[in-house]
């Protein structure tokens, strides 16, 4: 009789160190659950920040967020015995977002980024603040937080509100995709409702964790989007017969570019040994079209562009961003770290990458396309006009191509005075951060058709092959879609084909390929 297996455990989740998050550990804690590591100089730190919050309270000492009403109403004086009243009012009535919930992975980051800041010992809160965060952090119990309601300062106070409403036993909590009345979602985490001490709201609430982690989930998509259409502009220069001679090292290291000299040598690998360039290396074209020609040039842009916002951002995950800010010398200054400027410069500038990616490929899938360009049949199927092909695919990645042109428009120039004019300077971070998931999702979708309508291409060359790393591409699609030998029900194909450009598998040829985002 054999004995039935006992069920495996999940393995913990990893501990994250908070001293220094590294892009790494911000990717690791978007895909899964994390813990935190609360060192003992972390803690010390705390209750350093808290006591220099207790000894002016018991002075009696006149600061903003500790004893004072918030914004305009700063100069209104609370009196000592509704400090606690005070801070919990806060979170209730900045509790106002809107919209659709933010996804797991966002919230939790901003758990991650939030429990980074505090326990840096310049918000004044107290140890125990901080472990109730790291104990839903641990116990998966995520805040619904809505995703609209922020401008980006004074930090991301509608969501960051949802977030900590929950610490007090108000607004509902996600634990395994099921919605929970947060005091049920406190008890799973072996927490009971808390009262907060002074200024502990305003810490909580001031910061751009929100913002900082939708831009870093937006960078996130938008890179496996660019490893994606590297792979496929690759895939596209074989199917159109295109020269790789535009990707020669010498052109690019005049340049100077970084960016552009990294994917120029990406491009090189990715199509050496192809039988099908072998094939007309001696043709008559002198040169091929922009759209296959430029791409270290685009690309390479791209790449410099995520890049540097990587380093943004790193850095914001790693920033104090409350106000005011305690110092261990009892000193408590008011400055304007919560504004949320650098994240929206930064995300506006993914948006135009990935805006740019799309677009680039869009051009290629038309030259594809079209027999008088590629030299393949029209609309890359047998039979055009009793079949329609990719006629359609087509004009679907232009409309996708052309709504990322609008979402494009730089968020961090427009904005409006909030707070009865007290705030009348605001970033527009979280919502310019926000939509680059979107705008990801339709870049994906471009270069899943892109992919599908350069294999077309390529397997109209057979029995010629294509490059090694070029024909794993290949081979993983037809995995998933069969050739498109006539008409059929497209949108599964799409579909199918933008699972692979958002699963991350292009990254792994990319790393192959010596260049990574």
């Amino acid at each position: 009789m054999t004995r039935a297996a006992t069920p495996r455990k999940p393995a913990p989740a990893p501990r994250v160190a908070l001293a220094a998050l590294t892009l790494p550990v911000l990717r690791q804690a978007l895909k899964q659950a994390v813990r935190v590591r609360m060192s003992r100089t972390d803690q010390q730190r705390v209750r350093r920040g808290a006591a220099v919050v207790a000894r002016l309270v018991a002075r009696g000492t006149t600061v903003y967020g500790l004893n004072t009403g918030f914004g305009l109403l700063a100069g209104t004086r609370i009196p000592r015995a509704q400090i606690s009243t005070l801070q919990r009012n806060l979170v209730l009535s900045h509790a106002a977002g809107t919209g659709a919930l933010l996804p797991d992975g966002v919230v939790r980051l901003v758990l991650l980024l939030k429990i980074a800041s505090l326990v840096k010992g310049y918000s004044g809160v107290r140890l125990p603040t901080v472990q109730a965060l790291s104990a839903l952090l641990e116990h998966e119990v995520y805040p619904c937080i809505p995703s609209k309601g922020s401008v980006g300062a004074s930090g991301d106070l509608a969501p960051l509100a949802h977030m900590s409403a929950v610490l007090l036993g108000v607004g509902e909590v996600r634990v395994g995709g099921r919605i929970l009345p947060a005091a049920l979602g406190l008890k799973r985490a072996g927490l009971k409702p808390l009262a907060l001490g002074p200024k502990e709201g305003l810490a909580l609430l001031n910061g751009t964790q929100v913002s900082t982690a939708l831009a870093l989930s937006g960078l996130v998509q938008i890179e496996n989007v660019f490893a994606a259409a590297l792979a496929t502009g690759a895939l596209s220069v074989d199917a159109l017969k295109g020269s790789d001679a535009p990707f020669e090292a010498r052109i690019h290291v005049l340049r100077r570019q970084p960016g552009q000299i990294d994917v120029a040598a990406a491009l090189r690998r990715l199509i050496a040994g192809s039988r099908i360039r072998a094939s007309h290396l001696k043709c008559d074209r002198v040169q091929d079209p922009y759209s296959l020609r430029c791409q270290p040039q685009v690309m390479g842009a791209c790449l410099d562009l995520m890049r540097q916002v990587a380093a943004t951002l790193v850095r914001e995950a790693n920033a104090v961003t409350d106000n005011p800010l305690v110092f261990a010398d009892g000193n408590v200054y008011s400055g304007g770290n919560f504004h949320a400027e650098p994240v929206a410069f930064a995300a506006d500038q993914l948006a135009l990458a990935v805006a740019e990616i799309g677009a680039l490929a869009e051009r290629r899938i038309a030259l594809l396309v079209d027999p008088k360009m590629s030299g393949l049949p029209a609309f890359l199927v047998k039979d055009s006009g009793l079949n329609s092909g990719f006629m359609v695919a087509q004009v679907t990645a232009a409309a996708l191509v052309a709504e990322n042109k609008l979402l494009a428009h730089p968020a961090s120039v427009d904005s409006i005075p909030t707070s009865a004019n007290q705030e009348d300077h605001v970033s527009m971070a979280t919502h310019a951060a926000r939509r680059l998931a979107d705008m990801a999702e339709n870049a994906a979708a471009v270069i899943a058709i892109e992919l599908l309508a350069a294999v077309q291409g390529i397997e109209f060359h057979r029995p010629l092959k294509s490059s090694a790393a070029l024909e794993r591409v290949i081979a993983r699609l037809r995995g998933k879609v069969a050739h498109y030998a006539a008409d059929r029900f497209f949108a599964p194909d799409i579909e199918a084909a933008k699972t692979l450009v958002t699963s991350g598998m292009f990254r792994e040829l990319l790393d192959e390929a010596a260049v990574a985002p």
